[in-house]
């Protein structure tokens, strides 16, 4: 009795002449000309839908947060990407370094929708700049809070009266000229560079920056090469009612011990 295998052709003589199927057709030129529109289409999509909502690319043009951040003469411009989803969910905090709307370009509004949608591309590819004028600096007081700028340290009166004086590594150039006491508004922000004598800020007549003016977080630096690096935003010890208790125990201590000390040493009464 023969099996199933023995009336089956050969596999090898069959391969020659039974192709497995038609071969796929290759793209001609024409093809992948037709394709090249859409597929632009869709970068400049996706580049309108980053820059206008997750990260956008700033330049740095002045000296105003050296040395953190280089844009003076002779120091090459550094560019910092922009975190623009961050404060969709939080607040800024103290010490982070913020891209802000400092002047409005008023024309901006006049422009007709076609007009709109052609800068925004141009702005996405980095051919054209964005109107207005925007500028970078670090968060130091916090809506509420009252802040005084003298002999180059800023004091923070906290919402709840405590008082924070900042440590500010980041800053080398000293500013010997005072300011305040302010109060800094509600839904605004004191921001200050860390170049303070040659930096337009909220000292100025820019005045504390709004919140819905407030474009993203600087998180980190793309360019040049050599200084590719994170920020890191610097903790300043806020002050605390336990950091207050912790503080206040060795005087209470020593206070004690003295107490004690000066009861040894008087004579002891004799009983009536």
């Amino acid at each position: 009795m023969s099996s199933p295998l023995d009336t089956d052709p050969p596999l090898q003589s069959d391969w020659p002449d039974r192709p497995a199927g038609q071969p796929p057709k290759k793209k001609s030129a024409l093809s992948f000309a037709k394709e090249l529109p859409v597929l632009i289409l869709i970068a400049l999509g996706l580049a309108i839908l980053i820059k206008t909502f997750l990260v956008q690319a700033f330049f740095i043009p002045s000296g105003s947060m050296e040395p953190t951040l280089h844009g003076c003469d002779g120091c090459h411009g550094d560019r910092v990407l922009v975190n623009k989803l961050v404060y969709r969910f939080r607040d800024p905090h103290r010490g982070e370094i913020i891209v802000f709307i400092a002047e409005r370009d008023l024309r901006a509004a006049d422009r007709s929708f076609f007009r709109k949608v052609v800068d925004n591309i141009l702005e996405s590819v980095g051919v054209s700049q964005p109107p207005g004028k925007d500028f970078i600096k670090r968060v130091i007081g916090l809506p509420g809070e009252t802040l005084e700028y003298k002999d180059n340290v800023v004091t923070i009166t906290t919402r709840d009266n405590k008082t924070l004086r900042l440590a500010e590594p980041y800053v080398k150039f000293k500013d010997p000229q005072p300011f305040g006491p302010t109060t800094i508004p509600p839904n605004t922000y004191f921001v200050m560079g860390d170049n303070r004598p040659n930096s337009q800020d909220s000292r100025t007549r820019l005045g504390p920056i709004k919140r819905s003016d407030i474009i993203g977080k600087a998180f980190i630096k793309v360019w040049p090469p050599r200084r590719i690096g994170f920020f890191k935003t610097p903790r300043y010890g806020e002050p605390s009612a336990a950091a207050g208790v912790v503080l206040a125990l060795p005087v209470w201590i020593a206070f004690r011990r003295r107490r004690m000390l000066r009861r040894s040493s008087q004579p002891a009464r004799r009983a009536a």
